[in-house]
This record gives C-alpha cells, structure tokens and sequence, in this order.
C-alpha cells in the first residue's frame, strides 16, 4: 500500500434524484480527513475536484439514463486521474459525489493494472445496501447512480462500459457486495446471471462480519493485482449514518463497519478506495462525512493498539 495518497474530490449529483450529494467531498474536508491521515503518518495530495457539470446547465437526455452523457464524461476524466495517481506511486482516494462515479475509478484502476508487464485484473468489494446492477432497460428510476456495478461488469450502456481498454472493466467473479439489502425486481436477474457473489445482510446477521469479509477478501484477491473498495456510507445504518442520498433501515453497526474496513486494511491488498453518497444537506451536525472520515482511516490501517 502506497505511502502517499492523493485525494480527488468528485463533486457529481446528477445521478441521483436527491440532491445535495455533491457537497460530500467538502464534508468530508471540513470532518477533518487531512489532519486524520496526516496523523496516520501518510503524505497527503489533495488535487481538489474533478470539475462536473450542474444539473441545471442541461437537459437531462434519456428518461430511463438521465444525465448519461455528462456522467460519462466526468467518469472518464476520473479514470484518467486514476491512472495516472497509481502510475506515479500513489494511491487514489476518492471523494464522491453519488456512486455513479466508481465506473470512473474502477476503470482507472483496470487500465493502470492492464498496462504492467504482467498484466492483471483487480478485483473489487462494494460495501453498500444496494446492488447498483441496474441497467437502462431495467432501472425504475434512471438514475444513473443505481447502475455503477453493473456498468463495471460489462452490462449497460457503452458510454460507461467502454470506459477502459478490456471489457468487462472488472470480472464478476472478483466483485463482491456486502452488506445489501436492498434490491429492484428487475435488478435481482441480473445479479443471479452474472454470478457475482453477494453476502447480503442476513449472511452477516447470521455469520458475522469477521466471516464474511474474510471470505469476500478471498474472492476478489483471488488471482488479481489487489482489491478496489467502493464504500457508500449506506452500508452503514441510518441510525449511524443520517445523511445519506437513499437510506434504508437495518445496515451495518459502527463497529461492524469499522470491522469491514480494517480487515481490507491487514490484508495489504487495496489498490484504491472511494467513498460516496454523503448529503451535508439531510446530516446531523455532519455525522456522516465525519463517520466516513474514522472509516477510510480503518481502511488505510489505522489500529486500536
């Protein structure tokens, strides 16, 4: 794991319905993040935000992909600023923005990890309630913020799954979700066909967070160059985490998020982390951005003892 991280900041809304998502890299600012991962002992960059364009400045396009084109667009100069972060040695730290944004970084990790001399693939785990496996044709809302996972695995639109130089950007088989809970009808047949693995919220009532991460950092490190963590802070239960764009009852506790995020931590394994969906506009006092905050520092090896 790189000693230095870079901090990119990705001020993207028009995925979502609800607005106010695009503040959270200033959230998460204002909670403190560089003075934390300084004290972590890091060097910190930060290269400020990726400039996106506003909803208000265009017509939304397509009903069932709203804002495709602008988000493709903002995806693919992410990805260029991911690659070039993880060729110059460092690791990428994203800001969201809402989650439409991790085609953007995963293709950035995919392309920089395709481009070495033994080329390789990367595997991703995808810490969020819901399944973000929409496609145009089966997504309820066109919110483009529903389709990132699917997008990332090859099904969807090409303005997002060509936005790296293989295809799929990232093989089902080395993605891995936990903590869902939340599924579209239409969504769960592409979950079933592509043969991701998903440990829902039952397998960690049932289990416990300590088995399921080990067996999710098996699967997507199992032949691959490391593992690409995309954490939306709806993973965790609203009672922890109020300012979110789309909560739902019954996520992870404080301490099991804490759990998740410092096992990838010990293995060594993470190549990028990225953390989106924080609304300053429905949050407490900033609870969530500063929850975020603890969390990406039990990601990048922050210890008890």
């Amino acid at each position: 794991m790189p000693e230095k991280i870079r901090i990119i900041g990705v001020p993207m809304d028009l995925g979502a319905s609800r607005r106010g998502v695009d503040m959270g890299p200033s959230a998460l600012r204002v909670a403190g993040l560089h003075t934390r991962l300084k004290q972590l002992g890091r060097q910190i960059e930060d290269i400020g935000n990726i400039p996106v364009r506003q909803p208000e400045e265009q017509h939304y396009g397509e009903k069932n992909a709203k804002y495709l084109g602008e988000i493709a667009d903002a995806c693919k100069d992410l990805g260029e600023v991911v690659r070039k972060t993880l060729d110059e040695d460092m690791m990428p730290l994203v800001l969201g923005g809402d989650h439409s944004i991790a085609v953007g970084t995963a293709a950035g990790v995919a392309s920089h990890y395709h481009a070495q001399k033994e080329s390789k693939r990367v595997g991703m785990i995808w810490l969020d309630a819901h399944g973000d496996m929409n496609t145009p044709e089966s997504s309820p809302s066109g919110n483009v913020h529903g389709m990132p996972l699917a997008s990332i695995m090859g099904y969807g639109p090409a303005e997002l799954t060509g936005l790296a130089p293989l295809k799929p950007i990232i093989e089902p088989r080395n993605v891995v979700l936990v903590g869902i809970r939340d599924l579209d009808a239409k969504e769960r047949r592409l979950v079933k066909e592509s043969g991701v693995r998903i440990f829902t919220m039952r397998d960690i009532d049932e289990r416990g967070m300590r088995e399921v991460m080990s067996d999710a950092l098996r699967l997507a490190s199992d032949d691959t160059a490391g593992v690409a963590v995309s954490l939306d802070m709806d993973f965790v239960d609203p009672s922890d985490a109020p300012g979110v764009g789309t909560p739902v009852r019954g996520g992870v506790t404080y301490r099991e998020a804490h759990l998740a995020l410092e096992m990838i931590a010990d293995t060594k394994a993470l190549v990028s982390l990225e953390l989106v969906e924080i609304n300053p506009v429905i949050d407490l006092h900033n609870t969530t951005a500063t929850l975020g905050v603890e969390l990406v520092l039990s990601g990048l090896g922050k210890k008890i003892l």
